[in-house]
């Protein structure tokens, strides 16, 4: 029996790619024991032990973006603490590999269990690597890259494999093809990743309505609704102002999307910003979207995601100073009367789908433990040393 634990907290971003290749650990080998670690605020609280897997929890925050007193305050308590708890749950977990897929506990978690000989691999799933992930880079044994521009940060190490995206984003169901061939409307998705965007919000309460004008006062055919996912806080002002509006009947407004694949099936547009996992998503659905990328982003790299795609072809980029609700109305008038084009981007969009990342990332994760016959892990850790023929 394998025994694998992945460290992933914080947003969807972190959690969603980590429940991918945990579903395809236990696909390959059902013996296989796979655990978290997260935290106990982040999203990873419920969705994975929904999902069916255990989660241990660390005490950790961010460094990036705060003030000196919280700066202070996480290096000289919650990190060492972190990295206390981080080598007591290896102790007690005894994984044959640890993963690290993003958020707070991930720089912890695998430090250690990289300093203690484990067994170590981190998933890069932007443009440009982060903060994390290229302080670990010298201690991990294999990066797992969803781009190929970030390969080159990490030299050997690197393997190209994609952005684990769950399987149902792959399919199109036959609902939504019967839908798309016989309704006359348009269909746009909105939504500013898992936990919404105040920016993102305040424009399209602004831009639909425009939008909506626009195709009246020239008598168009064109038929434009959409759902917009606010986050639990601006749900409800967010739909006053589109009843306001008289745009109430066209847009759906929901705080959060749990069946993401549907809504995204179901879309011709998507209007979002450009973190990893969505943009893995978008292309796994083969959809065509405006990516607004948020701008307070960790070194920028929402942006360089959004860069690469429309360099590909599979998306319009927009700068948050750029996206008034005036220059997005637009836009999204302009692509909607092109289905030609939409057609192109969403098959440009496909070309940039892997299919088989978790399982690229498993095989991986094997290899990793097979290479691992006799560590001096436990010797570290406190234990005799069991490795050689554990079966992973």
């Amino acid at each position: 029996m394998c025994r694998i634990l992945i460290a992933a907290s914080g947003t969807g971003g972190h959690l969603f790619p980590g429940l991918a290749i945990a579903d395809a650990l236990r696909q390959r080998d059902p013996a296989t024991e796979v655990t978290f670690v997260g935290t106990a605020r982040g999203l990873e609280a419920t969705l994975v032990p929904r999902a069916g897997f255990e989660l241990e929890r660390i005490e950790i925050a961010g460094l990036k973006r705060v003030g000196w007193r919280q700066a202070l305050t996480t290096l000289l308590w919650r990190l060492p603490r972190s990295l206390w708890q981080s080598w007591r749950i290896l102790r007690r977990r005894r994984p044959d590999v640890v993963i690290g897929i993003g958020g707070y506990t991930s720089g912890p978690v695998v430090l250690i269990a990289a300093l203690s000989g484990i067994p170590t691999l981190v998933l890069e799933p932007n443009a440009y690597p982060g903060f994390t992930n290229r302080v670990l880079a010298p201690v991990v044994r294999a990066v797992a890259v969803a781009f190929p521009e970030a390969a080159s940060f990490f030299g050997a190490k690197a393997r190209v494999t994609g952005n684990p995206v769950r399987a149902e984003f792959f399919t199109t169901p036959d609902w939504a093809r019967e839908r798309r061939a016989r309704r006359p409307e348009r269909h746009l998705l909105i939504f500013g990743g898992s936990q919404g965007s105040r920016a993102l919000n305040e424009r399209m309460v602004e831009a639909l309505p425009r939008l909506l004008a626009r195709l009246r006062e020239r008598a168009s055919t064109l038929v434009v609704t959409a759902t917009h996912q606010t986050g639990e806080r601006d749900a409800a002002w967010v739909r006053a102002a589109y009843e306001r509006a008289g745009a109430h009947d066209r847009v759906f407004v929901v705080p959060f999307i749990e069946r993401m694949a549907e809504e995204m099936a179901r879309a011709d547009l998507v209007i979002c910003r450009a973190g990893a996992t969505t943009l893995a998503e978008l292309a796994a659905a083969g959809k065509p979207a405006i990516l607004i990328p948020l701008p307070t982003a960790a070194d920028d790299h929402q942006r360089k995601n959004a860069q690469a795609l429309e360099r590909a072809g599979a998306a319009r980029c927009l700068l948050q100073e750029e996206a008034t609700p005036e220059r997005l109305a637009e836009m999204i008038e302009e692509l909607l009367e092109d289905p030609a084009r939409l057609d192109e981007m969403a098959e440009r969009a496909r070309r940039r789908a892997h299919p088989d990342a978790a399982e690229a990332i498993v095989a991986l994760i094997f290899d990793l433990a097979r290479a691992e016959r006799v560590s001096c892990r436990d010797r570290v850790l406190g234990k005799p040393t069991h490795a050689e023929g554990r079966g992973c």
